[in-house]
């Protein structure tokens, strides 16, 4: 799984490393500047995802720098296990320490938390998807986490696709009539129309779109919705989906389920990086 291009994955870090240095680490300059190791201790299961980010955030800083990494992107990994061991200059090695291990943490909760979910509907024809709901200014890096753990990125902005919501639908005068704006306005764009009654699932399929929105909808009237739609055009599921209720939506035949919760509820994976060797009963 590739990560995002280089020059978003620097920009990321240049921004962390300016938050967090500013105009140098007070405390690091302290410490001779002499050659040291450290390793990378995972301190509870997980799924790893942002190893592009932890060695962006460490070349920084020293680019002689040498990481040598025991586990692979997107490998699961049981608690206690030495992710990696690093080699440079003792300096930089405590200044890139958290950049490196907020990005390592924040995009491996994400990826773990999004192989839950896949898990949880493997066998079914239902996909995880994620959404919009990220962290302001990584949205690549995290709907990179969502692949990573196994899911499937819904649009990346605004620009990518038209979705047409509520909102849109009630500015525009009718279901119908967005739809024939979008089409005519934006005719490559992959077009998907939210609806929250059974009567505008029947407006959508005649009108024709790329995907149906089912929001809200109670499980009698979801399965109803699967009915009526017929495997004519995919079905996605949003609003109110937890980890509880996740298999009996998906064993209703939908094609998509759509978790904001994957990057909006983001609980960072423990982990620490240490000066020294690894200890000889680590992972």
């Amino acid at each position: 799984m590739a990560p995002p291009p280089a020059v978003v994955v620097e920009a990321d870090v240049a921004a962390a490393l300016t938050e967090d240095l500013g105009d140098g680490d007070a405390t690091a300059a302290l410490l001779p500047d002499v050659a040291d190791s450290a390793y990378l201790l995972c301190k509870e299961d997980a799924v790893v995802c942002g190893r592009a980010w932890f060695d962006a955030c460490h070349r920084a800083l020293d680019p002689n720098v040498h990481i040598d990494w025991r586990v692979a992107e997107g490998d699961h990994v049981r608690k206690g296990t030495v992710l990696a061991t690093l080699q440079g200059r003792a300096r930089s090695l405590v200044s890139a320490e958290r950049a490196s291990l907020n990005f390592l943490q924040t995009l491996s909760g994400t990826a773990t938390v999004t192989a839950r979910y896949v898990e949880a509907v493997r066998g079914t024809r239902a996909h995880i998807l994620d959404t919009r709901k990220t962290i302001p200014g990584l949205r690549q890096a995290q709907k990179y986490a969502v692949r990573v753990g196994g899911g499937v990125n819904h649009r990346m902005g605004l620009y990518d696709a038209v979705m047409l919501k509520e909102n849109h639908i009630r500015a525009a005068g009718s279901l119908g009539g967005a739809v024939h704006a979008a089409r005519a306005m934006h005719p490559a764009l992959p077009l998907i129309v939210e609806v929250e009654t059974l009567d505008q699932l029947e407006e959508a399929l005649t009108v024709g779109c790329d995907r149906i929105l089912i929001d809200d909808f109670d499980a009698a009237t979801r399965r109803e919705a699967v009915r009526i739609t017929a495997g004519r055009i995919p079905l996605e599921v949003s609003g109110g989906v937890d980890l509880d209720g996740l298999r009996a939506i998906a064993e209703d035949g939908v094609d998509c389920i759509s978790i904001g919760a994957l990057t909006k509820h983001v609980r960072a994976i423990d982990l620490s990086l240490k000066l020294g060797p690894p200890p000889d009963n680590a992972a």
